[in-house]
Parts: structure tokens; sequence; C-alpha cells
């Protein structure tokens, strides 16, 4: 487990990512808990943001003058839980009481169940506008610290979404950046059939932020993208990361099946061993 600040290279961050991947699917099989195709979705996301990008500390994860993150599709909440013990914010064995009775891990994360988790969240649409006061309170402190929210593209279906778009731009929030982990599927459906998305990045843009497009798994790709958002710029940012449902994973890829679906243990050991962790 590497807890330093920053890993060495893309390589290393893909290793990881593997780890995170392979415990993931091992977490919803003896949990007998579902989201495991929106959970492995945002792994890579997830990896470049803690060991490249962010500013937090361990020892401290409440600081005022750290960065903060917020899973705001927090169906995904395994992906977050897994992230944050890999990284040492709380001991790996305690990933195996997820989603168990009694358990602080929940299949939603609740406010401060474990360090690095701040909110609760899970009712999608929540997440930004949350994010949004913390760093308009950061501003009115004149503290530097930035905000980040990861959000799904199915709770861009929410009207709070678009208010919370209006009010960042409003105020200027250039220290938010947001991420849609772009899978394009919802629980019952592909996202621009269920309601129309696309273009999404064009829509952002006319709601005043910057904006950009990445592929969401490519490890470089989103640290230039991220390493290079001006901090000054009076806009807040957003990135639209096109994702893969269920990725890392060959037979559960862009299978909405998996939405819901839980892994037996002989697809554990099948998705372990294509992970190369076996």
């Amino acid at each position: 487990m590497n807890k330093n600040p920053k890993l060495n290279s893309v390589y290393d961050i893909e290793k990881v990512a593997k780890q995170i991947r392979g415990k993931l699917v091992e977490m919803s099989h003896k949990g007998k808990a579902a989201h495991l195709g929106s959970a492995l979705s945002t792994v890579d996301i997830l990896g470049v943001l803690f060991w490249r990008i962010l500013d937090m500390d361990i020892k401290n994860p409440d600081s005022e003058k750290k960065d903060r993150f917020i899973l705001s599709k927090g169906h995904a909440a395994s992906a977050i839980y897994a992230t944050l013990a890999h990284k040492g914010f709380f001991p790996m064995k305690l990933l195996d009481t997820y989603a168990k009775e009694q358990s602080c891990l929940c299949e939603h994360p609740a406010p401060s169940c474990v360090p690095g988790v701040r909110v609760a969240t899970g009712s999608l649409g929540h997440g930004l506008p949350i994010g949004l006061g913390m760093a308009l309170a950061n501003k009115m402190k004149e503290n530097n610290a930035r905000v980040f929210v990861l959000m799904s593209d199915g709770e861009c279906n929410e009207g709070s979404v678009w208010e919370a778009a209006m009010f960042a731009a409003s105020n200027k929030l250039d220290n938010v950046i947001a991420i849609i982990d772009y899978n394009k599927w919802q629980a019952t459906g592909r996202s621009n059939e269920i309601l129309a998305l696309a273009p999404l990045k064009e829509k952002w843009e006319k709601f005043g932020w910057n904006t950009y497009e990445v592929d969401g798994h490519n490890i470089n790709e989103l640290i230039q993208t991220l390493e290079n958002i001006p901090k000054n710029s009076k806009k807040p940012s957003i990135i639209v990361a096109n994702t893969v449902k269920g990725k890392g994973i060959s037979f559960m890829e862009d299978d909405n099946n998996w939405h819901y679906r839980i892994p037996t243990e002989e697809e554990v050991q099948k998705a372990k061993k294509e992970l190369g962790l076996i």
C-alpha cells in the first residue's frame, strides 16, 4: 500500500487501480451489495485524484486548509471506501465489513462514517450543491483549498444540478472542480435515451463553466487535464470523463446488468485472474 502523496508514474496508478478493482468485486460478493458496475467506472478517476491531485492530510482529513472530495454518486460508495483504505485513511481489513449489519461502511456513505468521507450522498443531485457551499465558505475565509465533486451522468437529470451550475458560475467559484463519470448508463437504460443529456460538455459551457472532455480511463490524460485547470479563472471547471460501466473486467464492461447483479465466487476469481491479481 502506497501512502505517499503522489505515485511516481502512470504505471503506479494503473497498478493500484487494478488492486482496487479486484477489491471491489470481492466486496460486492461478500457484502451481497449491488452497484458494482457503477463503482468500477470511477476507479481511474479516483486513482488520479487521490494519488496525484488532491492536497489532503491523512492524519487530519477534515482540515479546512486542505482540498475536499465529495462522491456525489453515492451508489459507488464501495469505490471511495476501497480508495481511502488503499491510500491509508483507515485499515484495509475494515473493507471486509462492507454492507454488512452494523458496519460503518454502508452501501451509500454516511457523514464521517470513515476518515475522508464528509457527507451523506446517494440521493442524486446533492453533492454538487454541498460542494459549492464549501467552496463559497473557502472564498469568504480566503482559503485557497479546492473542492472536487465526482458525479454520475444520470445525476445530471436532476434540476438541483443545474441550479448549482448557475450558482457556481454566478459566484465565480473557480475553486470548484466537478467531474462527471459519463458511463452512458443509468439504472434502467442508456442515459441519453432517458433524458437528452448530449451534448453534455457544451451544456456546461453555456452555463458558464470551464469545460473539458477526456477519456476517463486514460491516466495520463486525466493527470494532464486536472493539473492544468486554471486556479484563478473566475469560473468553475468541469470534466466530462467518458467511461465504461464495469471497466477493467471484460465480462462486466458496458453491461448494465451489473448495476444490480452481485458476482458469484467463481466470477470473483475470474475477475481477479483477468486483473492479474492471482
